[in-house]
Parts: structure tokens; sequence; C-alpha cells
């Protein structure tokens, strides 16, 4: 690990201005990923912002929104009840994220900002664009069974590692952040850019720039929804591939569908095509089976992740099928 200098702001303002002066600084609250990567020398920021002493660890209703404050840690969040209420599947994603010990500590602010498990990246002696770009991607005719088949590109096919922002993106969640120039509020879905030409830009925060809060709306159907993790082992494992589903049904007709694809997006992908087929349409196996092929139109395989395309649509078929019974 990199010699830096560590710094406790008393409040956002002075956390944002510590990291502003400092143009490799970042800020820490669990330290699950920072600190990991910061070990194997992926990272070497020159200035940890400890935030934890800020008051961003709320969890509470607000008008037709559940907040969750950036600091909130994950095992909080999947065991409050207005959580478990509104919207079951991101206390299961929750559950399913990691283990109980990294759970206490975790942020949900972190946890959307986590980085690609993406072996290449991880290792500094291997090419990878996103951590050093310009220099290939070795996943790419490489050991790639964990990789990306949606939203890729010639630059970088990494995985998305975060499981609570699959749902999170599926409903519409607005990421609340403050930086050097005020505050302001970014859906979710526009909160991550695809990797391009630039994957070494993962999200639309500029330099300084907080996560305070998330604001989850509360959706009529939300309570109808689940979150299904297709993984090597039972426990603590990241998604080969994760579908996020709520429905509203009536009469057997779904009269409305909320999707999100995780372990298989270079972000959380969200297949608005598929949620277009389901409306209107009889809540059935075939109507599931359609919606799943639209919703990997596009998919491309790399070889050894091939798999992933017809994983990926049974996945996100059996999930249907768990939310209309």
């Amino acid at each position: 690990m990199n010699p830096f200098r560590y710094e406790r702001a008393q409040s956002g303002a002075a956390a944002i201005a510590a990291a502003q002066h400092d143009g490799d600084a970042r800020f820490v609250a669990g330290g699950t990923n920072i600190l990991d990567l910061m070990k194997i020398h992926v990272e070497a920021p020159s200035l940890l912002v400890d935030i934890n002493r800020l008051p961003l660890s709320k969890i509470e209703l607000r008008g037709d929104s559940v907040h969750i404050g950036a600091l909130a840690r994950l095992n909080d969040v999947a065991a409050h009840p207005v959580v478990r209420q509104a919207f079951p599947m991101v206390a299961i994603a929750l559950e399913q994220s990691a283990s109980p010990q990294l759970r206490n500590m975790a942020s949900m602010g972190g946890n959307l900002l986590q980085r690609t498990r993406c072996a290449y990246f991880r290792d500094v002696a291997a090419p990878c664009n996103k951590r050093a770009p310009g220099s290939g991607c070795g996943a790419i005719g490489g050991e790639n069974r964990m990789e990306a088949i949606l939203g890729t590109s010639e630059r970088c096919i990494a995985t998305h590692a975060s499981d609570v922002a699959v749902p999170l993106v599926a409903l519409d969640a607005v990421v609340n952040v403050a930086g050097p120039q005020g505050s302001r509020s970014i859906v979710l879905s526009d909160f991550y850019r695809l990797p391009g030409a630039t994957p070494h830009l993962e999200t639309v925060l500029v330099h300084g720039e907080l996560i305070t809060g998330l604001s989850v709306p509360v959706l009529p159907f939300g309570a109808r929804s689940t979150y299904l993790k297709v993984r090597d082992r039972a426990q603590y494992e990241f998604a080969l591939g994760s579908a996020a589903v709520a429905l509203d049904i009536e009469g057997g007709t779904i009269r409305q569908a909320r999707l999100a694809l995780g372990g298989v997006g270079t972000v959380p992908w969200r297949p608005r095509a598929a949620e277009h087929d389901l409306t209107g349409a009889p809540a059935t196996r075939t109507a599931f089976e359609g919606a799943a092929e639209a919703a990997l139109t596009g998919a491309r395989g790399y070889g050894m992740n091939d798999f992933k395309i017809a994983l990926a649509k049974r996945t996100l078929v059996r999930a249907l099928e768990m939310v209309a019974a």
C-alpha cells in the first residue's frame, strides 16, 4: 500500500473542500472496496477523507419516496421494515450481496461506487483500459467467464459488480450528490457511464462530488417484486447473472413491469424494450420468454462467457414466474 494522508471530515462542506483541493483524494466510509484496492496497488489515493461522522445514515419515508442516506449500512437497509415492505427486491439483493461482516461495514453510497471484480483490472501487471487507459483489455480474448455481454466496447468488457444497483435502476432511484458547484440529483440509470472509449470514467460524478443519499420512489406494485441471483456458490460470490423484477398484474394481464439485469452488463442493465413488450401481455411463460429475448437483444459473448446469454434469459424468465406466482 502506498503512503497516504488521512483526514476525518466534520461536515459535508469540509469533506468536499478537502477532496477538491487534492486531485488524488478519495472519500472513505466502510472501506470495504477502496482499502482492498489500495492493498493491491490498483488505487493509490494521496488522501483519504473519512466521512463517517457526517449525518448521512437515515432511512425514512419522505412523501412518496424512501430516502436512504449514503452512509446507511447494507444490513440496516436490508432489515428496515419500510424497505422490506415497499420493495423486497432491494432487501433481497442486499442480503445476497456479501458476507454479514461486510454488510455491517459497507455503505450504500460506497456500494454504488464499487469497482469491477475483473481479474485484469485487479492485476496491475495485466493490461486494463479501466485501470490504465490505453493499455488494452486483457479480458477480450483472455479469461472472460465472469465478464459482460451487454454494454461492452472494444476497450472494456468488465462487469458491474453491485447487486443492489440492479433493483434500484429498475425502480428509477435517484442519487443525490453534493459538490463544489452545489447539489444535484441524478437518476441512477444516468449515473453510470458505458465504457465506450473511456472505460476509466465509470460515473458522471466530477471530482469532489459526494453521494449524500438515494431517493427511491415507492411504486404501488413495488411490493410484488424479487431479485434472483445466479452464482457459482451460494454465499459470498458475485453474480454470473441476476434479475430484478416488479410486476403490476390485474386479471392475469401485466399492466406495468420493471426489470433490470445484473452480472451481465458493464452497467446495471435496464431492458426497457422487454418492459414495453410485457405491458398489456398475459402473465404467461410465453410472454416471459419473449421479453427475455428482447432483453438480451444485442448481447455478445466473448468465448468463455457465451453461456451468459442463455443464462440471463432463463434467469429473467424464472424471476418473472416467481413474481407472477
